[in-house]
């Protein structure tokens, strides 16, 4: 009866890669799975401490959707560093002018704080449109 708790390892881990369509997907529902993917929670050598997620690739991020008037009343801060320089900016106008940010700040929104947080995001890849440059990766579909 002497287990011990499995631990994974870096050298031990591999790493794949996935496509997600975003095209009419609510926008929080997608965050969730892309999260559990990034942080490796879908997979059962998943490590608190170690970073055991896979890469994922977001595209067509103009054509998620945003349930409820979210589209209006949801609202992104950012602050300049200078005094009084809080800046806001709606969905909509994010949507149109920034639309993979909106998708990397949901998600941001779901991972770990801190280093190993910060490590998981730089496995985020989303793109406008269906183009993206990493075929040679041979992605698989992830079904959302």
């Amino acid at each position: 009866m002497n287990q011990k708790t499995y631990f994974a390892k870096k050298d031990e881990l591999e790493k794949k890669w996935y496509v997600v369509d975003a095209t009419d997907k609510p926008l929080g529902r997608l965050a969730v799975e892309v999260a559990k993917v990034l942080t490796g929670k879908n997979k059962p050598t998943y490590t608190p401490h170690e970073d055991t997620g896979d890469f994922v690739v977001v595209v067509n991020a103009e054509k998620i959707t945003l349930t409820g008037n979210k589209i209006n009343d949801k609202i992104y801060y950012h602050h300049t560093g200078y005094m009084g320089n809080l800046k806001e900016m709606s969905a909509k106008d994010m949507l149109k002018k920034h639309p993979e940010r909106v998708i990397e700040l949901a998600v941001k929104g779901m991972v770990p704080r801190g280093v190993l947080g910060r490590h998981m995001l730089k496995k985020l890849k989303v793109y406008c449109g269906d183009e993206h440059p990493h075929a040679a990766q041979k992605p698989q579909l992830l079904d959302i």
